[in-house]
């Protein structure tokens, strides 16, 4: 992959596209993943679609039952399971913004990430990568000691976990930065603005919820190593890993058809 000069927000302008699956090390192969254990009701449906599950933890959503039912899902899909924290926010599904200190960060996802792994080792598995959700996904990405944070978390809880991230962010650059392993995240499913960021839900078109406008984006960022923002404007991204969010309405859809264009 090349070097990938980063602006002062934190985002970068990698110029190459790598698409690559991380633990089959087949390179030209997507890696697909997907939020599940959040309610949904759509995870089987999803899972013979994509390669990575992203399973919540309880925090913002899911329960010691939903993580069991899902990683033996995964399993039996021979899909690869990784952690999916976020901030104690049952009540607003993850997505607003806390101001925690750097213990309290370490210790919230190191707790999720103990939880989980104990289910997996119940059906004889283990934990390949951890992507933070929500806003704590978020504000990683634009923020280097939260994501720092994260980062010293998940490696010190286990140093061969690969952390997903907002490409060309924070949350992969601090990575890095302690040796952790990455894989660049892009959306299927999301709109991006001019500096690479995903565009706010708050904000209008923030979502793709049309199958052919998805595609195109998906095959832009395989095949062309760029993507289209809202503005008109086509900016590089590096794409390790493509996430459809589980809980969108065309969710199913969506990884049948990414599935069936790029298999």
């Amino acid at each position: 992959m090349s070097a990938a000069k980063e602006n002062n927000n934190g985002f970068n302008d990698a110029s190459n596209l790598i698409v690559l699956n991380l633990w089959r090390g087949e390179a030209g192969k997507a890696d697909i993943n997907c939020d599940l254990g959040e309610g949904a009701g759509n995870d089987d449906d999803i899972m013979p679609y994509i390669t990575s599950a992203n399973i919540a933890c309880g925090y913002h959503a899911g329960d010691s039952e939903t993580m069991w039912r899902t990683v033996e899902s995964a399993v039996r899909h021979k899909v690869a399971i990784g952690a999916h924290p976020s901030f104690f926010d049952r009540k607003n599904f993850g997505r607003s913004e806390m101001n925690l200190d750097p213990g309290e960060i370490y210790d919230l996802v190191t707790q999720q990430l103990l939880v989980l792994t104990e289910i997996a080792s119940s059906l004889d598995t283990k934990l390949q990568h951890v992507k933070p959700h929500g806003a704590l996904y978020n504000m990683s990405a634009k923020d280097p000691a939260l994501a720092n944070t994260i980062a010293r978390a998940v490696k010190d809880f286990d140093s061969n976990l690969i952390l997903f991230g907002l490409s060309g962010s924070f949350s992969i650059s601090e990575s890095k930065a302690i040796g952790l392993k990455t894989a660049s995240e892009v959306f299927a499913d999301r709109t991006y603005q001019d500096d690479g960021s995903l565009t706010p839900r708050s904000q209008p078109d923030a979502l793709i919820e049309d199958t052919g406008k998805m595609l195109t984006q998906v095959m832009q960022l395989i095949k062309e190593g760029t993507v289209t923002t809202l503005t008109g404007k086509i900016i590089p991204i590096v794409a390790d890993t493509i996430c459809i969010h589980g809980d969108g309405k065309q969710a199913v859809a969506f990884a049948k058809a990414i599935h069936n264009a790029i298999k």
